[in-house]
Parts: structure tokens; sequence; C-alpha cells
């Protein structure tokens, strides 16, 4: 298929229907590209932020062609990665090497509130974007930069991918079947959290530019990101001297809690105090106060044991019956779905975690839905306001002409985007 196949492009202000969101009228610039920034856009996107993704000419974003999965027709088919997390954006393509593209590009960072761009350090520089140079063109501008250890340091300028920062950030040595087993987590959550993170402190400081009217430069990196949720392995490690090591499905410092066997599979459980211990043990014929037992630590020191306790009185049910029991004790369970079955299931839905998006090339598809709702509270209850129509990603420069033609517009003229 190609763009002269294609609907007349679509309005440059589209996504501003249905319900806004609390950033309407925010412009973002999103020059990144792999997961980690336009992860970050994409969340700006969510909340009602207009964002125009810069893409290079002729291949677009990295993510682009990551796959299999491809979807769609063959001669134009869609990477099902680059779905994931460039909803809500428009697509233009810019050589920003070339001076005419780095004017159109001077226009649109111009007038934007946020730019985004997670390339290494040094990068920005030699393209003649510089944090100087782009605060004189707008002192207003909020940047966020993302790199992969840091912007500085004697590592700073190393080039960071999600699964080689699980491992030097110690993410790895935590997950797993043991000490000899270090694995990656499921999805590349060293990128997510870095942009998870850098959204957050990009809503700081356009709060701090309402107070001081210039904006400031974010840094995060992957590395800093995974330190930042180390949580209790950290100050396990910080403050009691323990280096935390991987031991699979069972919490290293709460018993029981975690994967327990049962008679056709098994079921998941956090007895997460002493009064659930007592329930948990008074529904299953247990003594909470044999001495290997009595008290959660005590229960961490004998580990194996409690294990096996557990799984002994869980074998003569099947996991639904289980599950089942545990409900009408009180006790918090649950099971392992697949994604199958967690996208057929009827909570996620009531949560809007699954939205329907019109793609040009694919038709109706589904994508994973943002995280956050929002209600207006009303002496006569709450009134949600989420925004809840989304855009679909774009597709490589569609929203070219349209951008494009904005710029031309003079920016006095112009009430906002």
């Amino acid at each position: 298929m190609t763009t002269a196949d294609l609907a007349p492009e679509p309005p440059a202000r589209e996504q501003q229907h249905g319900n806004a969101g609390p950033l309407q009228g925010l412009l973002v610039v999103d020059l990144s590209r792999a997961l980690a920034g336009p992860h970050a856009g994409m969340m700006l996107g969510d909340l009602g932020a207009r964002v125009i993704k810069v893409e290079a000419p002729g291949i677009g974003d990295d993510t682009r062609g990551w796959g299999p999965p491809f979807v769609g027709p063959d001669e134009d088919p869609q990477a099902t990665y680059f779905l994931s997390c460039n909803r809500n954006k428009e697509s233009i393509t810019l050589d920003l090497k070339s001076r005419d593209d780095q004017t159109v590009l001077q226009g649109l960072l111009a007038r934007a509130d946020v730019v985004i761009e997670n390339f290494r350090t040094g990068v920005m520089d030699r393209l003649g974007l510089s944090t100087a140079a782009i605060q004189a063109l707008n002192p207003r501008l909020v940047i966020l930069s993302i790199t992969g250890f840091g912007h500085d340091g004697p590592e700073g300028g190393r080039a960071g991918y999600d699964q080689i920062v699980q491992g030097e950030a110690g993410l790895m040595s935590l997950t797993g079947n043991g000490p000899d087993d270090p694995q990656r987590v499921g999805v590349p959550i060293a990128d997510l959290l870095s942009g998870m993170y850098g959204a957050y402190g990009l809503l700081a400081a356009l709060l701090e530019r309402e107070r001081t009217g210039r904006g400031q430069v974010v840094r995060t990196s992957l590395l800093a990101a995974v330190v930042g949720v180390h949580a209790f392995q950290g100050t396990r490690m910080t403050v009691a001297g323990e280096v935390p090591a991987a031991q699979g499905n069972h919490h290293p410092s709460i018993a029981p809690y975690g994967l327990f066997r049962c008679k056709d599979g098994a079921v998941q459980i956090s007895v997460g105090s002493e009064s659930l211990w007592r329930t948990f043990c008074a529904g299953f014929g247990l003594d909470p106060y044999a001495p290997d037992f009595a008290g959660n630590a005590a229960r961490v020191r004998h580990r194996g044991k409690t294990i096996a306790l557990v799984e002994d009185a869980f074998s003569p049910y099947s996991a639904r019956e289980l599950l089942e029991k545990l409900r009408q004790a009180g006790i918090p369970a649950g099971k392992v779905r697949t994604l199958d079955e967690v996208y057929a299931w009827d909570q996620l839905a009531s949560q809007g975690l699954a939205v329907e998006v019109e793609h040009e090339v694919l038709g109706p598809i589904t994508l994973p839905g943002p995280p956050l709702r929002f209600f207006d509270p009303t002496p006569e209850g709450e009134n949600e306001t989420t925004k809840t129509r989304h855009t679909p990603p774009p597709l490589l420069g569609r929203h070219a002409g349209n951008i494009r033609a904005w710029l031309a517009e003079p920016a006095d003229a112009v009430s906002g985007p």
C-alpha cells in the first residue's frame, strides 16, 4: 500500500477528540526511538498532549523493523513492537543533518513545551541541538534526555540496551530459579521504567515552569531506573550488608508468599500478616504456633519447611477448588494467567486496559491501554473524565504535510496545538 492509496491526511489535531485528557494543549516533540523515550511520549499522549514523533526518512523508528511478529499485507508489514509504544502520536520524517529539515525542527521546538530524546551523550550537540541552543530558541522548553548509564561519570557515554542494563544494574541477579540461574524480566523493564521516570520528571518540571517561567533539563537513564526500583532488595544490601540472590517464585522476606503446587497445577498466595497466617492455618487445619512457623521470621528461616507444609495442605485440591477455598477464607490468592487469558478477562476490560483503534493499514486493532483513570468528584458522585478515544500508532511520515502547513502559519496566529 502506498501513501497515495490512503485516505486524505488526518488533521494534525485529530487526537484531541473525545475526552481530551489533563494535558490537552501541551505540545511534545518526540525525537526518541526504540522504547524508553517513545514510552514516555506515549504516556503524555495518553494524557491528552499532542505528540509529534520525528523519524528518520525512509526507515523511521528502529522498532518499525523489530520483528517478527509483523502483521498486515506483505507489501506493508507492521511491527507489533512499534504498535506497542506509539499510539496517540503524529509522525513527520526529518533528516536532522539537513539544513532545511533542521529549520523545520527548530520551528517545532520553538512552539513546543517538551522535547524528548534518547541519543547517546554528545549526539544532540553534534546535531547543533545542544541544551544551550535549544534553550536560546525556546526558554520555556522542558527537555527530557534518557541515556543508558547516565550522562556523565566514568561510563557516561556507554550505549545502553535493556537486557545489558538489567544485568549490570543487578536485576537479573535477583530474577530466576536460583543464584546460578540469572534471568531477564520478560518485558524490557529498564526501558519502560526509564520512560516512566522520565514522564514523571517532565511533569514535575512543567509544574515548576508555572512558577519560574523557564524550562529545564530532566535526565534519567536505564541504570537509574532499575536502581530506583531495587526497593527492599537495595536496602537489604546497603543497610543489612546482605547480597540478595534469585530464589525463584518465593518472596525473600515474607513466607508463605509465592507460587505453590496443588493437585493439578499451582496457585499463588500472599500471607503478609500474622492474622492472615492464623486464618490460613485455621482453613487448612494447621497449627499457626508450631515452633518452626510461629512468626514470619521463623517461616522465612525455615522456608523449605514452610513451602512443604503449604504444598502438602494444598495437595488434595485442584487449582480451581483451591482458589475458591482461599477466596472464601479471605486469603489473597491468584493463578498465573497467559496473555490470551489476561486480554479475555472482564476485569481488564472494566479498567480500560485494552483500547480499540482504527489503523490505516490493519483496520481495527486492540492495544494495551493506559494505566491511569481520572474522575471529577461532584456532590452527586464521581464523573469519569478519562480520555477514552485514542489514535493508532502513525504510519511513517503520515502527518508531515499538516505539520509543515501548521508551522508555516504565524506563531502568534495559532491559538495552540
